[in-house]
């Protein structure tokens, strides 16, 4: 199978801080592969090398076949959804949409475009200034999913869509993936990845700490379960992660130590029981501990 985005002992210094550590990625071709990691893990600085904003100090960046910042025309085959959107406050959506196309040099699907703006209920004739954050990630996605990309790399492209947008996401990107593009999706929604990625990259501290397919990586998986007991056991006094306020007893549990937890509560008499996905940064505290924070 065929390598579309490649990182090889990749380092990226700043004087003497170290954001990358010799980080490895492969994304296959056609694939959507999950990109994820604690907030400074590295991930922002990654995608900054692959998109040739950033020159790494060691190892390689390829897109496409292509080193990004030395053959800055692959770049015209890529869709981009940045982490944080900023648009020209003074244009309207869709006079945003046709710059961006110009600023790429490569014509969009005006259907697929219209398609797109009409399923994401984007009025692109309002100017940029009056949209909420939510709406200005719309044309973000209008934008990348329009252009026909062969790759698109998307940084937390649902941030600020509401729940029914995000869904609207999904089925697109699953309709780019059918058409045959490879997308590099970096976001801290473990149910989107679940839903839409073939494989996952872990990062942390700079270093890729594991990689598979969502089956492989399903242990990852936590849990916020919440409860009222009358009487803290000992059993419960010991889960680690485990907080209390009041009576509400507050634990993070893995996907495999639910059932457990959810029995010691009960034979404590819990009451008010809820159960719930553990945001990432939780999960990978659980998994991987607090080490040293890195730039991101």
């Amino acid at each position: 199978m065929t390598t579309v985005i490649k990182t090889t002992d990749l380092v990226k210094k700043f004087g003497s801080f170290t954001a990358l550590n010799g980080f490895t990625l492969e994304v296959d071709e056609g694939s959507i592969h999950g990109f994820l990691g604690p907030n400074g893990s590295g991930k922002s600085t990654t995608i900054r090398i692959l998109l040739g904003v950033l020159h790494a100090t060691a190892g390689t960046a390829r897109v496409l076949g292509e080193d990004p910042r030395r053959t800055p025309a692959v770049l015209r085959r890529v869709g981009y959804v940045p982490g944080d959107v900023a648009l020209w406050p003074s244009l309207t959506g869709r006079e945003v949409l046709r710059a961006l196309e110009s600023l790429r040099g490569r014509p969009v699907d005006r259907g697929r475009e219209e398609e797109l703006i009409d399923a994401f209920k984007l009025d692109p004739d309002k100017r940029t200034r009056d949209y909420s954050t939510g709406n200005r990630r719309k044309v973000s996605l209008v934008a990348a999913l329009s252009s026909g990309a062969d790759v698109l790399i998307l940084d937390e492209p649902t941030a600020g869509l509401d729940p029914l947008m995000e869904n609207v996401f999904i089925e697109q990107a699953l309709r780019e993936r059918h058409r045959g593009a490879t997308i590099l999706l970096s976001s801290h929604i473990m149910s989107e990845v679940e839903k839409l990625c073939d494989a996952v990259t872990v990062i942390k501290a700079g270093r890729a700490v594991e990689t598979g397919t969502i089956a492989e990586l399903r242990h990852l998986s936590a849990h916020e379960v919440s409860a009222t007991v009358p009487t803290l056991t000992r059993e419960l006094r010991m889960l680690a992660d485990a907080t209390v306020d009041g009576h509400r007893l507050h634990v993070t549990a893995t996907r495999e130590q639910v059932p457990t937890v959810l029995r010691m509560i009960l034979d404590a008499g819990g009451e008010d029981i809820t159960t719930t996905p553990a945001s990432l940064e939780k999960m990978f505290l659980s998994h991987y501990g607090d080490d040293e924070a890195v730039a991101s």
